[in-house]
């Protein structure tokens, strides 16, 4: 059963590695998949919650900051730490590396842990902007196989993993909300 679901891995791998290697997606997903390039956009979206979105706007702000310090140190350290699992660009022959490779390891895909739980957290108190968080998360998560640098169980594992965490996160966030600050009135 588990060579069944590796060959299932590599060959969704070795689609959106190969078949779909183009220089444009190079370019494309070697852009969105860059932590510097997304910095300007998280600043601004944070300030505009804070100045816009009321009370919530700035709960958001604030349990984003403190659930990527989490997530991202839970993803990187701890999880990865524990499974050691190779990338696919440091034990496949043959893979297509456009921006390099690195020698962290594979399992689970911070990137997709870290942006689904996000999205799963800012959706919990702004519905409405599912779409644009979920398309960005999914997007970002797929740039990292396209690069050569996760096994797609490791973005599919990142973002289970991410949007529980963001999940338990907001529910978390909202109830101290509800029972120490009396609740939002005005979200």
């Amino acid at each position: 059963m588990i060579d069944y679901l590796y060959r299932i891995d590599l060959s969704i791998f070795y689609f959106l590695n190969h078949t779909l290697s183009t220089p444009a997606l190079d370019k494309f997903f070697s852009l969105i998949t860059n932590v510097n390039n997304w910095y300007i956009a998280y600043v601004i979206l944070l300030l505009i919650s804070i100045i816009k979105g009321g009370k919530a706007g700035r709960i958001v702000a604030i349990g984003v900051l403190i659930l990527i310090a989490i997530t991202d140190q839970l993803s990187s350290v701890l999880i990865k730490d524990f499974f050691q699992r190779v990338r696919p660009c440091n034990i496949l022959p043959d893979v297509i590396t456009p921006m390099g490779r690195t020698g962290t390891y594979s399992f689970p895909s911070t990137h997709a842990f870290n942006n689904f739980a996000v999205a799963t957290f800012i959706v919990r108190f702004f519905p409405r902007l599912w779409p644009a968080l979920f398309i960005t998360a999914i997007l970002i998560s797929l740039s990292r196989i396209y690069l050569g640098l996760h096994y797609p169980s490791d973005v599919l594992g990142g973002a289970i993993i991410g949007s529980a965490i963001g999940y338990i996160f907001a529910s978390l966030v909202k109830w101290i909300d509800k029972r120490i600050f009396n609740g939002s009135k005005k979200r």
